[in-house]
């Protein structure tokens, strides 16, 4: 179901795919779910375990491609959820700062739809739904 699991946003994405590709498959024999340009994922029995996603790709849709990379996110929580639009109001409630709104992103994939917000230290965190 891949409720919560963790997406690094990378700079290097062909250095850091071909880091995590032999070192999951080495210590755990996990072979990756898919390979595009800026976008990996591996599964762990039949759960994401890991996602790798161009930092670029992300500053672009949450407004921080103007910052100097080392002020750029270099990670993200991804939580699936049934509605992105109730999901991004619940975390608003608890304190969540919206940074994108709930948006379709066919680019992404054809179906998804996201919200980006930053909880109360700052962390991001991205709501999707297929």
């Amino acid at each position: 179901m891949d409720a919560l699991y963790p997406r690094l946003l990378v700079r290097d994405f062909p250095a850091s795919a071909a880091f995590y590709q032999g070192v999951l498959r080495e210590l755990l024999g996990v072979e990756p779910v898919k390979v595009l340009p800026g976008y990996a994922n591996w599964d762990i029995e039949g759960e994401a375990g890991l996602v790798l996603f161009g930092r670029d790709r992300l500053a672009a849709a949450v407004g921080t491609a103007d910052l100097p990379q080392a002020a750029q996110d270099t990670s993200m929580l991804v939580m699936k959820v049934g509605d992105v639009d109730a999901a991004a109001a619940v975390l608003a409630r608890h304190g969540a700062t919206v940074v994108a709104p709930p948006q379709d992103r066919p680019d992404w994939a054809p179906t998804l739809r996201t919200a980006h917000l930053r909880d109360p230290e700052g962390n991001l965190i991205e709501l999707q739904s297929y």
